[in-house]
């Protein structure tokens, strides 16, 4: 009887069966705000640039040790701080499942299902719910150029579930 409960908490297979969706707006920033009649660096008056969001980066999920849809954007806000948003996500539900920056290739098959772990990655937290849209704030002393991929990475069993090579938008 020990065993049956040890080995149910450990490998929570009721996930498997229970969906978690998630339904995040994309989230907004206020641009910096300038005093009236000042000008901005190039010597216009007024605001320079994007006001809104702009996508960095993305890249389409792949299926590692589950089946995994979606995209994977890098968003940099109005005031300059950063997100990463899944969009469309679809994947199974699992224990510890986290989202990580990471600097590993995307391989498809069994050959990318642990790399993810072996170089540089940031974790930006639970994974919110296996399905649909959800934002995950970069912290800002994360060089964005440092990483290359996103992983749906299960941390009690050391494996991906999906991943995204991220690609210039």
């Amino acid at each position: 009887m020990v065993v049956l409960v040890v080995g149910s908490y450990w490998f929570q297979p009721w996930k498997l069966w229970r969906d978690e969706t998630v339904s995040e707006a994309l989230p907004t920033a206020a641009a910096p705000q300038r005093p009236t009649g000042s000008s901005d660096s190039s010597g216009s008056s007024g605001s320079s640039g994007s006001s809104g969001p702009q996508t960095l980066a993305q890249g389409t999920l792949i299926s590692h040790e589950h089946a995994t849809t979606g995209t994977a954007k890098l968003i940099r806000l109005a005031d300059g701080s950063h997100t990463l948003r899944l969009e469309g996500l679809d994947t199974s539900n699992g224990p510890d499942l986290r989202v990580w920056l990471t600097d590993a290739p995307v391989k498809e098959g069994v050959a990318g299902w642990r790399v993810f772990d072996d170089g540089k990655y940031v974790s930006l937290g639970k994974l919110k719910g296996n399905k649909g849209d959800q934002n995950y704030e970069i912290p800002a002393a994360v060089n964005l150029a440092d990483y290359s991929s996103v992983t749906i990475w299960c941390d009690r069993f050391d494996v991906s579930f999906g991943a995204a090579a991220l690609t210039s938008a």
